[in-house]
């Protein structure tokens, strides 16, 4: 599995609408189902980013379905990134020249 973070902002319509935000919250944890991501945590945040996610996902392409779907319902806009365990990065640095 994959693991990202992804960094949300609520546009004008999800901030409008920031009281349905823990029911869309559970709504996308649904979402990612039908592409077989699992959703690890879903923080609210001050600051820059209004919503931090982790989510473990199969592919890049489930990733990806998943982020223009959400995209889509324009209530959020998203920035992933790819996350690396410890065994990953270790893995990864052993692999340089």
């Amino acid at each position: 599995m994959l693991t990202y973070v992804v960094l949300t902002k609520f546009t004008d319509q999800g901030i409008r609408n920031v009281k349905d935000s823990p029911k869309r919250a559970e709504a996308f944890k649904q979402m990612a189902k039908t592409f077989g991501v699992t959703v690890k945590d879903i923080f609210w945040t001050q600051g820059r980013y209004d919503i931090v996610t982790i989510v473990e996902a199969p592919d890049e392409s489930s990733a990806m379905s998943l982020s223009l779907s959400l995209g889509a319902l324009g209530n959020v806009r998203t920035e992933s990134l790819r996350a690396f365990s410890a065994a990953e990065m270790a893995t990864v640095v052993g692999q340089m020249i």
